[in-house]
């Protein structure tokens, strides 16, 4: 049997298969090594923030904003205690995966400069534990407010510097809502009301379906799910009967814009309401109806929670209603059904008019209390009142001026006082809901009493309903 002789191709050939082999062992060892190196550097070090996701604006304008941290291994769970948030708010913390979340109970303060430090977090895999630390500032606070005149109304954004834009017009607009992607306004013509709905620089305009034919009121808006809710009645109301104050939910959403409003229907009892809120951070709704029934809604389900002759409010980022019964104000539970009196002021320090529950758990509330004379009134003064009873003033108002609504910013951290100034001589207006011609907000800082500006209009967006009638 013969042989052939390697040729010199073939050997070179081999030669290159053996070195590609080599080399190919190389490469894999040196990656498997930087790979190797790297995790160990990895768990040497601890976990590592490789990106934090937080949205300064939308942390001033709605609770449950967070800040998440994103790191380099699967984090042991993070407890509330490893967590430092300055300057001090509440918050919640969850851990999933390589990430962690701190959620803010409330809305943060505007202009703020906010830090965000977690200690000790270690991995699941062990290894030396490490701090995760992000400081963020938040933006200057905007608002709308309504003015009315003579040649239209005009919705404004402002700040609180002052400084207004015009932002949406309209022949006669009754009361708006701002969300934070949208502006409801009700407006009425010779045909009734209606209710716009543009984006949050009047733009986008369409209309929300109604009822019928006939006349809005008590316009409000959710926290969430894009809706507004508010009563209607029918223009052709008499006695052959007809829809009076009736309740409706309606979504804002572009997707929804030609779905009839949903009616809230209670069985039996009296169908008018007289006053309602919707629960913040739900999908509920707490009414009162015409027969002093006071019902907590949610869906197709009531619960029934005795009798009361008005809502006060709900404070933001808690589940407390602040309700006037026959026997004098409680605040209720919501979540739970348990309720206790409100806790009274010094009567020395006036007749409590009105009461606004501060935002967050801690009870505390913002009273109206009036000094009067037999009939005449002499002072009024607005005080924070904390869930023991003790006030203390936070503005005043002269004789003359009439305080028709407080209003509190979503974080607590301002109020909008609405007053009428030289009542005696401010005429009111011809309006479904009459208010004096001339109108003042001024915004107080609660935290120490401070006067921030006054501002023409009413209807700052703070307010989660309008002005009362």
């Amino acid at each position: 049997m013969s042989t052939r002789s390697e040729t010199r191709r073939e050997r070179a050939h081999r030669r290159r298969g053996r070195s590609f082999i080599v080399t190919f062992a190389v490469v894999v060892g040196v990656i498997a090594a930087i790979a190797l190196g790297g995790a160990t550097l990895t768990l040497a070090q601890g976990p590592r923030t490789t990106g934090v996701q937080v949205d300064p604006e939308a942390a001033i304008s709605a609770s449950g904003s967070r800040v998440i941290f994103t790191t380099t291994q699967s984090l042991e769970e993070v407890s509330p205690e490893q967590v430092t948030v300055e300057p001090a708010t509440e918050f919640t913390v969850d851990t999933s995966g390589r990430s962690v979340g701190v959620r803010f109970a409330l809305p943060l303060w505007d202009d703020t400069e906010y830090t965000i430090r977690i200690d000790e977090v270690t991995g699941v895999g062990g290894g030396p534990a490490s701090t995760l630390e992000e400081t963020f500032t938040t933006p200057a606070l905007q608002f709308q407010l309504l003015q009315r005149g003579e040649d239209g109304d005009t919705i404004f954004r402002s700040d609180l510097a002052g400084d207004g834009q015009s932002v949406f017009t309209h022949a006669h607009i009754e009361d708006f809502r701002a969300t934070r992607t949208h502006l409801v306004v009700s407006t009425i013509d010779a045909g009734g009301s209606h209710l716009v709905v543009t984006d949050l620089e009047g733009g986008d305009e369409r209309e929300l379906p109604l009822p019928g034919d006939g006349l809005v009121g008590n316009l409000q808006s959710a926290d969430r799910g894009d809706v507004v809710g508010y009563t209607f009645t029918d223009a052709d109301l008499g006695a052959d009967g007809g829809q009076e104050s009736a309740l409706y939910t309606a979504s804002q959403r572009p997707a929804d814009a030609d779905a009839p409003p949903t009616p809230v229907v209670l069985d039996g009892g009296d169908p008018r309401v007289v006053d309602w809120r919707f629960v913040p951070g739900t999908d509920s709704i707490l009414m009162l109806t015409f027969d002093g029934a006071l019902n907590l809604v949610s869906g197709t389900e009531a619960v029934a929670l005795g009798t009361a002759i008005g809502i006060d409010g709900i404070a933001r980022g808690s589940s407390q209603a602040v309700v006037e019964r026959i026997e004098g104000p409680v605040v209720i539970d919501l979540a739970t059904g348990e309720e206790e009196p409100l806790a009274a002021t010094d009567p020395t320090a006036g007749q409590v008019s009105s009461v606004t529950p501060l935002p967050g758990e801690s009870g505390a509330t913002l009273r109206v209390l009036a000094q009067v004379d037999g009939f005449d009134l002499l002072s009024t003064d607005v005080a924070v009142v904390d869930a023991g009873g003790a006030a203390r003033v936070v503005a005043s108002l002269a004789a003359e001026d009439t305080l028709l609504q407080t209003c509190v910013s979503p974080s607590g951290r301002y109020a909008a006082l609405l007053v009428a100034p030289d009542a005696v001589d401010n005429p009111y207006d011809g309006y479904l809901l009459p208010l004096p011609e001339r109108l003042e907000t001024r915004i107080v800082a609660l935290e120490d009493g401070t006067d921030v500006v006054a501002l023409t209009g009413f209807d700052i967006s703070w307010c989660q309903n309008g002005p009362p009638v």
